[in-house]
């Protein structure tokens, strides 16, 4: 039986999916989580051999929770499965360590065809998804860098670009019209998601992927 862990933030997906997964053949329910770090907390206790993993949740995410699960237990295969299919979610992902990305609109009948796929080492996309994969090596391997951190919302955004450019949060905060405390609790939401200890070390990766230049 493959065992797979859930994890999504919204409660009746959740529970949807799993009725998914409870019918499908040869296929067992690990457990559940709705936030990144619940989902690090549960592969770490149950050692699911499959994690269907949603991006855009509370808390550091599902990108950053791909990133850590891959690094720290290798023989589990994350699937993410989300409505996001732009091109920049997709390769961030793989980047991530994702074996598989699936849209939620996908029904059972792929859903068990990518657990299947993976357990057999495969690297398994939704039809929409494989055809960006396709234009990505049709074209040369060269991915889409319009937006280097993908599960950032567009303010979060525009309050690292502006850090990126040297700016205090005194003066993102005029530049923005917000509170200081707004941009406080941003830039600490920024951090979180790019796993970066300080300011200085998300700043720098702003800069390497191209954020705060003319």
């Amino acid at each position: 039986m493959t065992t797979v862990l859930v994890v999504d933030d919204h409660e009746l997906f959740r529970a949807g999916m799993l009725a998914v997964l409870g019918s499908l053949p040869g296929i067992e329910v690990a457990g559940e989580a709705s936030t990144g770090e619940e989902a690090l907390e549960s592969v770490a206790r149950l050692r699911p051999d499959v994690v269907l993993m949603d991006l855009r949740m509370p808390g550091i995410g599902g990108l950053a929770a791909t990133g850590r699960i891959t690094e720290r237990h290798p023989d589990t295969k994350v699937v993410v499965l989300t409505m996001n299919e732009d091109p920049d979610s997709v390769f961030a992902a793989l980047r991530a360590g994702a074996r598989g990305y699936l849209l939620k609109e996908s029904g059972a009948d792929d859903v068990h065809r990518v657990v299947e796929g993976v357990m057999r080492g495969e690297a398994v996309f939704g039809p929409k998804v494989a055809e960006h994969v396709v234009r990505f090596f049709a074209g040369g391997g060269s991915a889409p860098a319009t937006s280097a951190f993908p599960h950032l919302t567009t303010r979060e955004r525009e309050v690292l670009d502006l850090m990126a450019r040297g700016l205090d949060n005194a003066s993102i905060a005029r530049q923005l019209f917000l509170s200081e405390k707004t941009v406080r609790n941003r830039v600490s939401d920024i951090l979180a998601k790019l796993q970066a200890g300080t300011r200085a070390e998300a700043v720098a990766r702003a800069r390497d992927a191209g954020i705060g230049e003319d």
